[in-house]
């Protein structure tokens, strides 16, 4: 257990000792709820839905994440209370970090500074090939705490959301992804980021997601989701394309759309989708330009 000191929860300049432990699975309701009111309060001081539509989607995300063998959990405590959580998806050689939160009542004091000097502890200790984030744009706060951690920004995506638009793309077609598709779909991230997401898709598929693109009878593209925290890569524009015309519903807060990506952007566009707000995608060690099309999940 590690501990670092912050300001007093009443605002002043006494030492409140903050305790870092690892997550476990009973921390759920209360990490669910502290994401819940977190994120909530910052987006609607600015504005913005929350991308935690509720305190249950709250609970499910901390259940999900603190049951999962391939992600690191730690939680802050003061006075033996749970003010904060923190997740490390290890599930490939680019580790994710998120989603961090913070007991609104204690916010601004060095808890989440805290949190993430752990997460990159950890992700220094298992020699980690880099480590990404996303971070929403109009929390300026968590851009500079970011920053001043050695994050460097690599792109900005919009998060859209909307009636999934229909219709096929010429020369693709879309099934849905199968274990035996693995091998082919990890090349493809491979081409596109310089690393595959293999684990990631396994358990998509495991979860009954997971699409597959095919083009001159090979797969050009997948998505472990099209969603919030699903991501795709595809070797063209079109294979992205295609991948949005199956889907049934965008999950959570949306698609994340590279804004540099200009043509793909306005295509969304252009089939009806709206932008909700944007995010930057933000990065420490490897980061390989994409050589190709690609959304990101929420961690990267």
């Amino acid at each position: 257990m590690e501990r670092s000191d912050v300001e007093g929860l009443t605002g002043g300049r006494r030492s409140t000792a903050v305790e870092l432990r690892p997550g476990r699975r009973d921390d759920a309701e209360v990490c669910g709820r502290i994401c819940y009111e977190a994120f909530s309060g910052i987006a609607d001081t600015h504005g913005f839905p929350s991308d935690f539509a509720s305190l249950q989607v709250g609970l499910d995300v901390a259940s999900e994440m603190l049951a999962h063998p391939q992600i690191y959990a730690v939680v802050a405590e003061i006075d033996g209370h749970v003010v904060g959580c923190n997740f490390l998806d290890e599930r490939s050689a680019i580790v994710g970090v998120g989603p961090v939160g913070v007991d609104p009542a204690v916010q601004n004091r060095g808890v989440g500074r805290a949190l993430m000097l752990d997460v990159l502890r950890r992700a220094t200790d298992r020699r980690a090939a880099g480590v990404r984030l996303l971070q929403s744009a109009y929390h300026s706060r968590s851009l500079s705490l970011y920053a001043s951690l050695g994050f460097t920004a690599r792109d900005v995506l919009a998060c859209m959301n909307g009636t999934p638009p229909t219709g096929r793309i010429p020369g693709r077609q879309v099934r849905p992804a199968t274990t035996g598709d693995l091998e082919a779909c990890a090349a493809a991230c491979r081409r596109v980021h310089g690393h595959d997401r293999t684990a990631e898709l396994a358990d998509a598929i495991a979860q009954g997601a997971g699409l597959v693109v095919e083009h001159d009878g090979r797969i050009s593209g997948y998505a472990s989701d099209l969603g919030f925290t699903g991501h795709a890569v595809g070797e063209s524009d079109a294979d992205i394309e295609a991948l949005i015309l199956a889907a049934d519903a965008f999950h959570g807060s949306g698609i994340l759309v590279p804004i540099t990506n200009g043509e793909l952007f306005r295509w969304c566009l252009a089939h009806g989708l709206h932008v909700v707000h944007t995010m930057t995608l933000m990065s420490i060690g490897l980061y390989t330009t994409p050589r190709g099309a690609y959304l990101p999940s929420v961690q990267f």
